[in-house]
């Protein structure tokens, strides 16, 4: 594939990334950050100027920069030229496919960050069909950079990653829809530990292969085998729900992929938001479109040059 040099704006947006992000910005930043991306996806066709984000967003032009630069970063400009991919598709306008061009403007690179990251083991599809019965999970709320998250966990690993938004009934149906996928277990509640755990998940210094954090699959044999292969992407990496469908050996299963991509209970530790439509278009995400976005462009800045 070729590559393509860094426009001006984008080499001037990852300067401070290749210093290195070694602290989380403030969980107020988000959803500030989010609703210039769901603005900029929306009007990316007219190319709204910072001045125009920020009117929208009902801040001054410095107060989005800054919120964007703490976040990730990146500049908003940058943020319009790195998730937004059809505006993507026209700045390389190469004639490249359109999956190929999101490849291209950073979301595919040869870290390995997520390989040392993350160990897995899948719990007895029996236990999923038990709807939890005699398991013990513990639950509790913190913010992170993606906005206030819910953490569950097993004495195994990770069990479940899940974000409260006021819009969408915050913490009580995060909670509900989460637990009820496993109905008969157990729960207590730990909001120190949930902390401990979402911030070490969102702190890609503190991942490596000495220490990996250790996550829990529980679900049907197939949402496994889809979620294991949702572990394969690479940190900044994509891949498409067909493609995905042909590695499990059934190549008409893209639907059932789907629904189970959908079914994933962790949130960006299995990445379900690198699996993109088969002509490279960001389709719907359980927590939100522009979440997803927002996720992809933090770790275009998280990876760095290269």
């Amino acid at each position: 594939m070729t590559r393509h040099a860094p426009s001006p704006v984008e080499a001037e947006a990852l300067a401070p990334v290749s210093r290195g992000l070694t602290e989380l910005p403030p969980p107020s930043d988000y959803p500030l950050v989010r609703a210039a991306i769901e603005f900029i996806s929306t009007e990316y066709r007219s190319q709204p100027s910072l001045d125009a984000v920020a009117e929208a967003c009902g801040v001054t032009a410095q107060r989005l920069e800054s919120a964007c630069r703490r976040w990730a970063g990146l500049s908003p400009k940058a943020f319009l030229q790195a998730v937004t991919i059809d505006h993507a598709r026209r700045l390389l306008g190469d004639g490249l496919p359109l999956l190929d061009t999101a490849l291209e403007v950073g979301l595919s690179g040869p870290s390995r960050l997520h390989d040392l990251f993350v160990k897995h083991e899948a719990m007895s599809p029996g236990l999923h069909k038990a709807r939890g019965e005699g398991l013990a999970l513990t639950y509790g709320f913190a913010d992170t950079p993606f906005g206030r998250a819910l953490a569950i966990w097993t004495e195994q690993g990770l069990a479940g990653l899940a974000f409260s938004d006021e819009d969408r009934g915050g913490d009580a149906h995060a909670l509900s829809d989460m637990l009820g996928r496993w109905p008969r277990a157990a729960a207590m509640r730990s909001d120190e530990g949930a902390a401990r755990r979402l911030s070490r998940i969102f702190r890609p210094a503190e991942w490596g292969a000495a220490a990996p954090l250790r996550v829990v699959l529980i679900g049907t044999d197939f949402e496994v085998r889809v979620w294991e292969r949702l572990l394969a992407i690479p940190f900044g990496g994509a891949h498409t729900y067909s493609g995905i469908a042909a590695e499990m050996g059934c190549p008409k299963a893209s639907r059932a992929v789907g629904a189970a991509v959908g079914r994933n209970p962790i949130s960006f530790v299995v990445p379900c938001h690198r699996v993109v439509g088969k002509s490279g278009a960001l389709t719907g995400y359980h927590w939100g479109l522009a979440r997803k976005r927002a996720m992809l462009g933090w770790e275009f800045a998280m990876r760095g040059p290269g």
